[in-house]
């Protein structure tokens, strides 16, 4: 018995020894899960696609769409991300276009046009943009000084001036040869020798055509063209301006003018028509039947150069007629960019801006408009006859009075006083007075 108790014992401690002696197998350590990889880095966003419009009035071939969409494929393909969509004006529904869709909220983004529209009436609304900041790119700090004024409020630039052009007269120089009437002009300066010169050629041409045919037309249908009636008025009455210096007022109601008007109205062979207006005057000069135009510019001809090499005599530029250095109407034509609260389209519309004024575009978009540059880049127009005679005309340039507050009121009493004159209803002097009094009024505020 003591055996067998034994016996256990000693199997029961081999038994724990036994179990003593197995290693501890120790459980894996957890493992992380995989971490995902980070995805790789992607390149920046570009600029957020932004649409644009551009109007513009037919400025030489500023208004031709071959023209316009060559620059904006060269301006899209350094920008891709800006589209512009372009609207050609005319003059003769283009302002009211323009207005109905201010009216609406539709102000196109881009405007292209002098300052008697986008200073004189956008701008002094306060619907144009500040563009100041164009003042400070390389080309912006070459612009001319006078015109920067010109296209600024308050020091302010709200029209980024592009051309500039002189707006002249012509004559039909075999029918002022064939009627003996070039012994009253200046040749080699374009010029007249006197204002009783002019007066002495009209009427030798009316009377060399025995009375049939009018010689110069005083255009009054509206507006269109309006320049070249106003500046063959002051010039006749020796250069008197239109409006203060200051351009806060106007000053037509005065003596000289009064004379002026009394004394075209009395002269043979000049008209004062208000069926017609200035493209219409030109057209009637380029068929034959006016013997000489006051509204030309190169622009226009450049237009009508088909007409022009079709007829049988030669087209001569002047200018008006005067008795001291001719005073002659300057025009500006520039970019502006209507304040509609959008921030990209702004900054695109700037964008566009300096692009047509950048060295690459800028001798291409004056070329166009078939006019000067506005900063000094050289003679363009070498070898080019036409435009070195009508670069003679530059130093001319009188008062740019377009920007003369209520210009736009001004303008549309004009045209209806000179209806007036035409037709007798009331002396120059009291209708001269009428306008004043009714475009002082329209000045308040």
């Amino acid at each position: 018995m003591k055996k067998i108790i034994a016996l256990l014992l000693a199997l029961a401690m081999v038994l724990s020894l036994a179990a003593c002696s197995v290693e501890k197998v120790e459980e894996p350590a957890p493992t992380e899960a995989p971490k995902a990889e980070a995805p790789a880095a992607t390149e920046a966003a570009g600029p957020a696609p932004v649409e644009i419009s551009l109007w513009t009035f037919p400025v030489g071939q500023w208004g031709e769409e071959a023209t316009v969409n060559g620059w904006i494929e060269a301006f899209t393909a350094k920008y891709p991300h800006i589209t512009v969509n372009v609207e050609y004006l005319d003059y003769q529904a283009g302002d009211d276009k323009l207005n109905t869709a201010i009216e609406g909220g539709q102000a196109p983004n881009l405007i292209f046009e002098g300052p008697e529209r986008l200073i004189a009436t956008y701008a002094a609304k306060g619907l144009l943009l500040d563009i100041s900041n164009q003042l400070n790119t390389d080309a912006g700090k070459q612009l001319y000084p006078s015109i920067v004024n010109t296209c600024s409020i308050d020091g302010k630039l709200y029209a980024y001036p592009i051309s500039q052009t002189a707006h002249c007269m012509a004559i039909n120089y075999d029918l002022f040869e064939a009627a003996g009437a070039l012994e009253h002009i200046n040749e080699e300066a374009h010029t007249w020798k006197s204002v009783d010169d002019f007066f002495a050629a009209v009427q030798k041409v009316y009377d060399y055509q025995n009375g049939e045919k009018n010689v110069l037309a005083i255009y009054c249908g509206n507006q269109g063209g309006d320049q070249g009636t106003r500046h063959m008025i002051s010039n006749v009455a020796g250069g008197t301006q239109w409006s203060n210096p200051e351009h806060t007022k106007f000053t037509v109601a005065n003596e000289a003018n009064a004379e002026a008007l009394a004394r075209l109205k009395a002269q043979d062979g000049v008209i004062f028509d208000p069926s017609i207006v200035g493209g219409d005057e030109y057209l009637l000069f380029l068929q034959g039947q006016l013997g000489m135009a006051t509204c030309w510019n190169a622009t226009l001809h450049a237009n009508s150069q088909d007409m022009i090499d079709a007829n049988e005599w030669t087209l001569f530029p002047m200018a008006f007629p005067s008795d001291s250095t001719p005073d002659l109407a300057g025009g500006f034509y520039c970019l502006g960019i209507f304040d509609n609260k959008d921030d990209a389209k702004d900054e695109a519309a700037q964008l566009f801006i300096e692009f047509i004024g950048s060295d690459e575009i800028y001798k291409e978009a004056v070329l166009a408009a078939g006019q000067w540059a506005t900063r000094d880049i050289g003679n363009i127009y070498e070898g080019n006859e036409l435009m070195t005679t009508y670069g003679m005309f530059a130093p001319m340039f009188g008062d740019y009075y377009q920007i003369t507050t209520n210009w736009a009121t001004f303008r549309t009493e004009m045209w209806n006083a000179l209806q007036r004159i035409g037709t007798g209803d009331g002396t120059p002097e009291s209708i001269l007075a009428e306008l004043q009094t009714v475009e002082a009024n329209s000045n308040i505020g």
